[in-house]
């Protein structure tokens, strides 16, 4: 009986292996979310926005059929916006092949709606100018303390993108100094940790970084998360006094080539006004 048992955990734990090493990674979901703004302009109900993050592009199971495929989905989704949160390339991923960031941006460029990006800390690693000039040349408007917007039917909504927390100096006063007063904007930061510092006028911050721990396991949560905040930003949608935040838990792999219970997302968030 011992033996039965001991002979299943070993079975299942090398399923839980191969799962996470060679199944999971290789997935793509679209992650969907409805989420309320007051003061929304009419022209801008049903707002959709699509947010990618994290591609870390030449990690395993993010070659360039991987990103037709997330090019692909995306067109598919067919978004009033998509913005790219950060970290188109890698460093150092067991098992990746490093990829030029002109031609991951440039399977990337295959999507047709507009398109806005900010830069991750392994985008400026590498040499962040050169990321962006890749990622512009796909069609990308790349912010870093800088503003963006956006129309539809008479309405706008504005794009608050700062420069990187880990490797740079984010102005959110000075980039939200921009906006009109009364316009809805949305923070798009790589990282989650600059939101206890976004004021309340922001409608949403959208930010990447987290791979929502790559691992999360049941009733323990995400193992390890790079945020001073621990868990507390890990993934999905967080409100805190009236404020929200929207983590999403991205396509590649840092480090570590693995993912379990978190897997790859093509994240796509409703605005609409409450009900």
């Amino acid at each position: 009986m011992v033996a039965l048992v001991a002979a299943g955990l070993t079975l299942a734990a090398i399923g839980v292996g191969v799962w996470s090493v060679a199944v999971e990674p290789d997935r793509l979901v679209v992650h969907r979310i409805v989420v309320p703004v007051r003061g929304l302009p009419p022209g801008i109900d049903g707002f959709r926005i699509v947010a990618l993050s994290d591609v870390h592009a030449g990690a395993p199971h993010v070659g360039r059929e991987k990103l037709r495929q997330i090019a692909d989905t995306v067109n598919a989704l067919d978004p009033d916006v998509v913005v790219f949160l950060g970290d188109l390339v890698i460093h150092g991923v067991v098992g990746g092949r490093f990829m030029e960031p002109g031609v991951a941006a440039g399977e990337l460029g295959r999507i047709g709606a507009a398109k806005i990006a900010v830069l991750g800390n392994h985008d400026w690693r590498l040499n962040g100018r050169r990321v962006g000039r890749a990622l512009e040349a796909a069609g990308f408007r790349v912010l870093d303390n800088d503003l963006a917007s956006v129309e539809r039917n008479g309405g706008r909504l504005w794009f608050a993108g700062l420069a990187d927390l880990k490797t740079r100096r984010p102005d959110i006063g000075g980039t939200l100094a921009g906006v009109p007063r009364g316009d809805p904007v949305v923070v798009l930061s790589h990282s989650p940790d600059v939101f206890p510092d976004v004021p309340a006028r922001v409608v949403l911050t959208l930010a990447g970084h987290t791979h929502g721990g790559q691992v999360r396991l049941p009733l323990f949560g995400p193992l390890v998360v790079p945020s001073k905040f621990g868990a507390r930003y890990a993934a999905g949608l967080i409100e805190e006094q009236g404020r929200r935040l929207f983590v999403t838990s991205g396509i590649g792999t840092s480090i570590v080539p693995v993912r379990l219970g978190v897997p790859p997302e093509i994240a796509e968030i409703t605005l609409v006004p409450p009900r």
